[in-house]
């Protein structure tokens, strides 16, 4: 009887002190650090970057955290930040539209709800800083005790000012134009509200600091202007067409010509140094550089407030960017050179160091490892799985698959009737069809796009990393083909996708 009542009274003890740690002063704080359109090639800590790339704050954060070798966070920007604040696929984001001009678009939020407001009603302040592309509603005093945002969606006439003079709303008051280098402003005020001089202190905090680069037109700090000079990029394989393996649309369109020196030339936009892939790839890589420092300088500020240790430091981007994979020069596509993201998660005082996970997974999962973390119920059914395991052993089991979808541009039930092959490439903004990807373990990727008669993608990732040879074409992968087409559809059906019993047959 003794020995019982000693059980429960241990396991009443360990119950809470869990209560405590989730309910006290002990929540560890998170800082999401967000970048815009870029790709694992521009960081020297991914193997797929070039070995003149310098990213030492960066490599340093994966050095003290968990790197992800295969991150899916979305296919393009307004759909992966809609996943950032829902922790759910963006198919199922109600109410979310495209309206009038690009990227002009709305949401209710009494059908569509964001998460943060649930930290806030269970003890956290939270902030967001910079790029904002998920409605005119940015959602302060609902979502954000904290906000400085460029509204993309609300400012028309400043969406494309990535870099430079930026129309601004702070905690919901009319805009005001800030001069100066976008990525050097948000960091600034991400040092200032890490340093407590525009929060609460005595609360946990959560941070979503939304970088505007490396997106187009790649513009970077006068500081960092030619540092790349001259660098070898190399010529992705299937730059010009054909493309054998790949559907009918890849087939159709010429994003880059031959030179007159042999170098590959933009075919539609003129760049900072030049129109040559070469002088782009040198444009965008020195963009990075800035974002480099602003990690180096918001660490510094946890560092030096002693936050470090109870801080969960998360870096990660909307998806990745094409130069010339595919004969591409965008994001959108559902091949890894277009959409692969980097996903670094750094808490040294709880997760080991340095660390690599292989299996692929995606932005849901992030989410879901947020509540995990700080101990937190889950408002709603969240469509991701706790990292928690693959951050404490990178070698863990993982079946859980990562899929990736593009509906542009349409959610929710809208997205139930799936339009037609004329409708997607002639009526819309962009020659890539709707679509889904799923990703199972370190290895394969299936691709299904939403056009009859197209054909299916299959695709050994650790074996032909380029995605060159499609195995849907090969009778020997059948069966893996069959088996990946189910579980494609069972995720589907898993997270209520309205299209999933309207998508047109496979061929």
């Amino acid at each position: 009887m003794k020995k019982s009542s000693s059980l429960i009274a241990a396991i009443i003890s360990l119950i809470l002190s869990t209560w405590l740690f989730a309910e006290e002063g002990n929540r560890p704080n998170i800082l999401y650090v967000f970048t815009d359109d870029q790709s694992v090639r521009t960081l020297g800590c991914y193997s797929q970057s070039r070995d003149w790339v310098k990213t030492p704050n960066i490599d340093r954060l994966a050095e003290e955290g968990v790197r992800f070798a295969r991150a899916y966070m979305g296919s393009w920007c307004l759909p992966s930040r809609l996943i950032a604040l829902t922790g759910r696929h963006s198919y199922v984001a109600e109410s979310m539209r495209m309206e009038g001009q690009y990227p002009g678009c709305e949401y209710d939020p009494e059908q569509l709800k964001f998460w943060p407001s649930h930290f806030r009603k269970h003890g956290y302040t939270t902030a967001q800083i910079g790029k904002w592309h998920t409605g005119t509603d940015t959602g302060f005093g609902r979502d954000w005790d904290y906000q400085v945002v460029w509204n993309r969606p609300r400012h028309i006439d400043n969406c494309w000012n990535y870099y430079f003079d930026q129309k601004i709303e702070v905690n919901g008051a009319p805009a005001i134009m800030v001069p100066g280098y976008a990525t050097d402003n948000y960091t600034n005020w991400a040092v200032d509200y890490i340093k407590g001089a525009t929060r609460e202190k005595d609360k946990p905090w959560y941070l979503w600091l939304c970088y505007g680069a490396p997106h187009s037109d790649f513009e970077p700090a006068h500081r960092h202007r030619g540092e790349y000079k001259g660098v070898e990029v190399g010529v992705p394989a299937d730059i010009y067409p054909p493309r054998p393996g790949k559907p009918e649309y890849m087939q159709d369109y010429i994003h880059w010509v031959e030179g007159p020196t042999g170098q590959p030339v933009c075919t539609y936009r003129k760049g900072l140094y030049g129109d040559t892939l070469q002088e782009f790839v040198q444009q965008y890589h020195e963009t990075v550089l800035s974002l480099d420092e602003a990690v180096g300088r918001v660490m510094q500020a946890l560092e030096e407030t002693d936050q470090r240790e109870n801080t969960l430091v998360v870096f990660s981007s909307d998806q990745g960017l094409a130069w010339g994979q595919h004969g591409y020069q965008t994001k959108l596509a559902a091949y890894d050179a277009n959409i692969l993201a980097p996903l670094i998660i750094s808490m040294p005082s709880r997760f080991p160091s340095g660390t690599v996970v292989e299996p692929a997974v995606s932005h849901p999962d992030v989410i879901r490892t947020f509540f995990s973390v700080t101990k937190m119920p889950l408002p709603w059914e969240m469509h991701g799985h706790d990292l928690t395991p693959l951050l404490e052993n990178s070698d863990a089991a993982w079946e859980h698959p990562a899929l990736v979808s593009f509906t542009r541009p349409v959610w929710g039930q809208a997205a139930k009737n799936i339009p037609s092959k004329e409708i997607m490439f002639n009526g819309g903004r962009t020659t890539i069809p709707w679509y889904v990807s799923l990703s199972q373990g370190d290895r394969y990727k299936y691709i299904r796009t939403m056009v009859q008669g197209d054909m299916e993608q299959l695709y050994d990732t650790k074996a032909d990393p380029e995605e060159l040879t499609n195995l849907a074409l090969d009778p020997g992968y059948k069966d893996l083909l069959l088996k990946m087409r189910e579980a494609t559809v069972a995720e589907l059906e898993r997270t209520d996708a309205p299209f999933v019993d309207t998508m047109p047959a496979v061929r």
